[in-house]
This record gives structure tokens, sequence and C-alpha cells, in this order.
């Protein structure tokens, strides 16, 4: 994990090309919501998102996380949990239902009502996808994923934008299973982040070539930064609770295949 030259050679050369598309994101993001009345808090936590995936892959923590096993969890922690967060909390979904023309926003909405989304978009799938992932990648041998790094950050940056957003999210999520199941699976999360965080301070189960105390160090950061994660997807879960007929119906008409 630590040392790979190859990694930091690699991240420096697609850096340019990434926060082009990260702005590009964000640009044609805020130009939606300009043309809608739109909640600037919303813009803002979206934004916030790509800043982190930005911070993530460039700059002094991917070049921490090339060099330190403490690095590579505070990028994962960034890229895994807390930008799919604030992605997710500005409701892009939402946005682009209200802003696409309306033959592709009710292709959009038949999207959604696909059987392949619904099994996708369930939280017992995106635990697997994100907190199993967490197991595979450092419960097995390092040259079982080498060369994949790039790929281990996409695969993190998804799942955790599907479990931020089949838990929490404002957007319209296929047959959404009610609160109380939702805290379950986020209540397995938080428990499957412990387990491992704990087996890699104890260095039991887990396959990492690196010096012990950026192992611990590492497990730690896992530990505390995966809670404070947690508890801000769980408070948004209570925020969106009841959320605000406003911003809901729209959305709801149109995956509904209504009319707005």
């Amino acid at each position: 994990m630590t040392g790979h030259g190859g990694h930091a050679d690699h991240a420096g050369a697609v850096a340019p090309v990434l926060l082009l598309l990260l702005l590009a994101v964000a640009v044609t993001y805020l130009m939606a919501a300009r043309a809608t009345t739109w909640k600037a808090w919303r813009s803002a936590l979206f934004v916030t998102g790509l800043v982190l995936v930005a911070a993530a892959v460039t700059g002094p923590v991917a070049a921490w996380a090339a060099a330190d096993f403490r690095g590579h969890m505070v990028q994962h922690l960034l890229i895994g949990m807390l930008a799919p967060l604030g992605l997710v909390m500005g409701a892009p979904i939402t946005l682009l239902l209200r802003t696409l023309p309306r033959v592709w926003a009710r292709r959009l909405g038949g999207l959604l009502r696909r059987r392949a989304v619904h099994a996708v978009a369930n939280p017992v799938t995106a635990l697997a996808l994100s907190v199993g992932g967490l197991f595979v990648l450092y419960c097995t041998p390092p040259a079982a994923h080498e060369g994949l790094h790039g790929w281990v950050n996409v695969h993190f940056l998804l799942s955790g934008c599907l479990f931020a957003w089949v838990i929490a999210g404002p957007d319209p999520a296929p047959r959404r299973p009610p609160v109380v199941a939702r805290l379950v699976v986020l209540g397995a999360a938080i428990a499957g982040h412990s387990v491992l965080s704990q087996l890699m301070y104890a260095g039991i189960g887990v396959d990492l070539p690196v010096p012990e105390e950026q192992r611990r160090g590492a497990a730690e950061i896992m530990y505390y930064g995966g809670d404070l994660a947690e508890l801000l997807l769980a408070l948004a879960l209570v925020a969106t609770w009841r959320p605000r007929r406003t911003e809901r119906r729209p959305a709801r008409g149109i995956v509904a295949g209504h009319h707005a």
C-alpha cells in the first residue's frame, strides 16, 4: 500500500483531466439549478461533494496516500463516505427531472422503475457493495488488486453514493423500504466498519504489508472517521424522514409517468 510510485505517477497524469471533469459537472449542475427554483444549500452540498472528491485524488492527500497507509485511509474516507453524502444530498436526480426536456425526464423516470435498478437500489445490495468492498480490499492479498487503484476509488465513490442514496437520499428511489429498515441497514454498516477497523488495528485477518504504526493509525481513521460520516448520514435520514412536498412533488409526478 505504501511507496507505490506507479500510483502517484498515474494519479498525477489523470489529475488535470479529472479536475476538468469535476469542474464540468459543477458548472452543469449550477446552470441547471439557476434554471429552476432550487435550494442554495443543496447546490452548496453538491459542490462540496465534488470538492472533496478533487481533494482526495489530487494534491497533498493523493501524495500522502501514495506514501503512507494513513493517507490511503483518509482518501477512501473522503471518496467513499463524505463526498457521496454531499453529492447525494444535492439531489441531482430531482434537479435533472426538473430541468430536462419532458421526453428525457420521462425516460429517466422510466429507468428508475426498471427491475435492474430496483435490484441495485436496495439497501442490502448497497451495504454489500460499500462495506463488503472494504473487507475484500483489506482482507485479501494486495496482489489480488494490484494496478486497480483507480478503479477501486471509482468503486468506492459509486457504492458510497448508492448507499447514501438508498438510505437517506432526497431523490426518488424505487421501492425505498421504511425508515426503520434503513436504520437497521445503517446500523449494520456501522457495525461492519467497527469490526473491520478493530481487526485492522489488531492486525487480525487483514493482509496489509505496511508498518504497524501506519496500520493502527489507518484503523483509527476508519473507526472515528466512519463514525462521523455515518452520524451525518443518520442525521440526513432524519432530515428527509418527512421531505418537503415542494421539492418532492415534481419528481414524483415524472417518475410516476405524469406531468409535474
